[in-house]
């Protein structure tokens, strides 16, 4: 094995067909859509060239609310981090600590997480309904009727509505990734806090979420990210509506190319989802620092 892994060639032979993919399927689609970004073309006929104006028009006209978009995105990406996965995190400590049934609420958490994100929509619509949905009954019969409301029909609430089945559909995926790595630190560690008199608190807090640092590092990311670049439950749900309330870039790119044929407009925001993914990564990454071997 070490022989290989010092053979600068045989590294290359096997790197090579991966680098190609990783070319033709990730970084060519993202510099044709660069391209795309600098015309004004509405996909049929030939394109204008234009410059940066396509990104000019996302932030300084902001004449069909990408600013919003942007910032309705950033607010699930804070929601999911500071209420999705310090739920996540609670379960896996509790998961991980050998409770009874265990094997079973880690299959019930993870449900969600295989099913089909316009199955999970549609029966959230359901839930939602201001006429039969099962919240406003639930709320009726326990005596609040007065706080029934149209959730995803009202500016006020429909950000949060639509937050709610991200959180439900997530949670199981985090959970198991959180789940893992706290299984696999090494029981003699826990053996050795509680000779020393150390709670069970005490150890979820100073011995087992700092060893769980390198996975807790990667689900913030993917939160993050996939907060940035979420699209089908809300397009699903609310369609970025009511009056773009709950729009986020990806549902208004989608608009923008496939019924305004806003091309070169379309492809400028796309090219923004990436680097606003970019950046969000490298953010974390500093913020998080090195992984510590323990």
């Amino acid at each position: 094995m070490e022989k290989i892994l010092s053979d600068k060639k045989a590294i290359f032979i096997f790197v090579f067909p991966a680098f190609i993919t990783f070319v033709i399927i990730v970084l060519l689609p993202i510099l044709i859509s660069f391209y795309f970004s600098l015309l004004k073309w509405d996909g049929f006929n030939k394109g204008i060239f234009i410059g940066i104006n396509n990104y000019k028009n996302l932030f300084i006209n902001n004449t069909d609310g990408f600013v919003l978009a942007v910032k309705n995105s950033i607010i699930l990406a804070l929601l999911s981090v500071f209420i999705q996965l310090p739920i996540s995190l609670l379960l896996a400590l509790v998961l991980s600590r050998g409770i009874k049934g265990e094997k079973f609420y880690r299959t019930v958490y993870f449900i969600p997480v295989i099913l089909s994100t316009v199955v999970i929509g549609q029966l959230w619509m359901k839930i939602y309904n201001p006429n039969y949905g099962l919240l406003n009954f639930i709320l009726t019969k326990i005596g609040l009727k007065s706080l029934t409301y149209q959730w995803l029909g009202s500016t006020k609430t429909a950000l949060i509505a639509v937050f709610v089945p991200i959180l439900w559909q997530y949670i199981g995926y985090h959970m198991l990734l959180m789940y893992a790595s706290a299984k696999s630190i090494s029981t003699d560690i826990y053996e050795a806090a509680k000779i020393d008199g150390a709670s069970e608190t005490q150890i979820a807090l100073k011995v087992t979420i700092p060893l769980m640092k390198p996975i807790l590092k990667v689900c913030v990311t993917f939160a993050v990210i996939g907060s940035f670049r979420t699209f089908d439950l809300i397009y699903v749900l609310t369609n970025g509506g009511p009056l773009h309330a709950s729009e986020v870039p990806s549902t208004l790119m989608y608009n923008m190319i496939f019924f305004r044929y806003q091309y070169g407009y379309g492809s400028s925001m796309a090219i923004f989802i990436i680097l606003e993914s970019l950046v969000g990564t490298l953010i974390i990454q500093k913020l998080f620092g090195k992984d510590v071997a323990y």
